[in-house]
């Protein structure tokens, strides 16, 4: 994406970060519409950029672990269950990235199949590219992540973490290879 992005643009990284830091904007959301609104950029260039700005994803992290306990503080109630579904999905295969963002963790493994986000004190989310699935049972369309993920199925108890979210993870990852 870093290469495609000077190709599209004309720009490095570095000079799209220092347009952004000119601006002085601090929250990823600003960033993003600044750099679609007054630039054109697509979602996922814009995300880029601003992620690199902030220093909010897993390659700008020291320590990927202390992204993902950030993201739990006050919710530490849902750090079992992140594990949990985390350690179901390596039993996927051996060809998945987990990287861990400021607010949730992105699951990759060609490309982008789910998101475990810890959303509230109350309710962890997952993230799912399902595209062309229709809504079924826990399964909801996903309006809030700007196309990052299609659908999303809401946790908030431990026993919500059952076959069928383990399925539908599962469909998202065998679509992303």
């Amino acid at each position: 994406m870093i290469e495609n992005l000077q190709k599209n643009t004309g720009k490095s990284l570095e000079e799209w970060i220092e347009i952004v830091k000119k601006q002085k904007l601090e929250k990823h959301g600003e960033i993003l519409k600044f750099l679609k609104g007054e630039h054109g950029f697509t979602h996922g260039f814009a995300n880029l950029i601003a992620h690199k700005t902030l220093k909010s994803d897993a390659g700008s992290a020291d320590d990927l672990d202390t992204l993902v306990q950030e993201q739990y503080k006050g919710k530490e109630h849902f750090l079992a269950l992140y594990e949990s579904i985390k350690k179901e999905i390596e039993s996927f295969g051996n060809d998945i990235e987990f990287a861990p963002k400021k607010a949730y963790v992105s699951v990759r493994r060609k490309k982008q199949f789910a998101m475990i986000i810890p959303a509230t004190k109350s309710r962890m989310e997952i993230g799912l590219n399902l595209k062309g699935q229709e809504p079924e049972g826990i399964l909801e369309i996903d309006s809030k992540t700007n196309g990052m993920c299609s659908h999303k199925i809401n946790l908030t108890r431990p026993d919500d973490w059952n076959d069928e979210v383990k399925g539908w993870l599962l469909k998202a990852y065998q679509g992303a290879g």
